[in-house]
């Protein structure tokens, strides 16, 4: 039976360092969403976006921009992603910039927690977001929010699933990664998280990746793809504010996409960081809607295994 999905708009860039991401959401739709995805035989609700504060633009102060409103708005998220879990629906957070998954991802841990379920969490990104108020040399919280989930962070992120940490850090597989601050390595390394950088996706390929990255999921797992679109090579989506050189490519974030699906363990998902201010014709967010049919089962040929 195909999951109901339910559509969960966030339009902020409150913890990106740059303007655009609040568009992100419409910018989704616009390139079709939910008609591919109703394409695909499923059945989609647009709840519509969420409402909170807006962005102040300011300073940093003790080493976070924007720390109450990155809470609010992260508050609601949480309780969006925990009620469409709870009424058996598949949500699609749609971005909005990263430090959204702190309410996201804080929201499938609870349920997985009343569910007794393992959670594995599959972070596709450029970077590895484990940023300290003492470490950023910014103080973005979208650069921090894999930190705050584990545990490090102010009590006004930490807190606010219920539970500290929402998550451990063997919980979560990044892929895709090639841009880490100087510190913030020594702090991946210390607390061991589970990193397949391009440096390993160059040497092992992507199907090997996704192998070891997807490697001891059973039937009870709830998966989450955390998707952020600076994860692919900039050539193909330019519409983010965090570019970096060097992602996959689009075939090998096909192959990533088509892996997922094949487990039929996804049961929830974030679309971060779409910035349609720096796209070209919109072409990043159709580009992060072909990948997105992919997670849900599109593939050139019907398969036999």
């Amino acid at each position: 039976m195909k999951p109901h999905l339910r559509l969960i708009g966030a339009p902020t860039d409150i913890g990106a360092g740059i303007r655009g991401a609040s568009m992100g959401p419409e910018a989704l739709r616009v390139a079709g969403l939910q008609a591919a995805l109703e394409n695909q035989g499923m059945r989609v609700t647009d709840q519509g976006n969420l409402s909170g504060p807006a962005n102040p633009w300011q300073a940093p102060v003790n080493g976070y921009r924007h720390l109450a409103e990155v809470a609010a708005w992260n508050r609601s998220v949480h309780e969006a992603v925990h009620s469409a879990l709870s009424e058996r629906a598949l949500p699609i957070l749609l971005g909005g910039d990263h430090c959204l998954a702190i309410g996201s991802i804080s929201a499938v841990a609870r349920h997985c927690r009343r569910m007794n379920q393992p959670l594995r969490v599959l972070w596709l990104d450029a970077h590895t977001d484990f940023n300290t108020h003492a470490l950023t040399p910014t103080g973005n919280t979208h650069g921090m929010p894999v930190a705050v989930l584990c545990g490090h962070g102010p009590d006004e992120l930490t807190g606010i699933g219920g539970v500290v940490p929402a998550m451990q850090p063997s919980s979560i597989r990044q892929i895709g990664i090639r841009s880490v601050d100087e510190g913030e390595k020594r702090f991946v390394r210390q607390v061991g998280l589970d990193v397949f950088d391009m440096r390993y996706i160059d040497e092992m390929g992507m199907k090997r990746t996704m192998e070891a990255a997807l490697a001891g999921l059973d039937e009870n797992t709830h998966l989450h793809v955390s998707f952020d679109v600076d994860f692919l090579d900039a050539a193909i989506a330019p519409g983010v504010g965090t570019t970096v050189k060097g992602g996959p490519t689009y075939r090998e974030a096909q192959l990533c996409m088509e892996m997922i699906a094949d487990t039929g363990r996804m049961a929830s998902l974030d679309v971060m960081e779409l910035n349609p201010a720096l796209d070209v014709r919109n072409g990043t967010a159709e580009v992060a809607v072909d990948l997105i049919e992919s997670l849900f089962g599109k593939s050139t040929l019907m398969r036999r295994y």
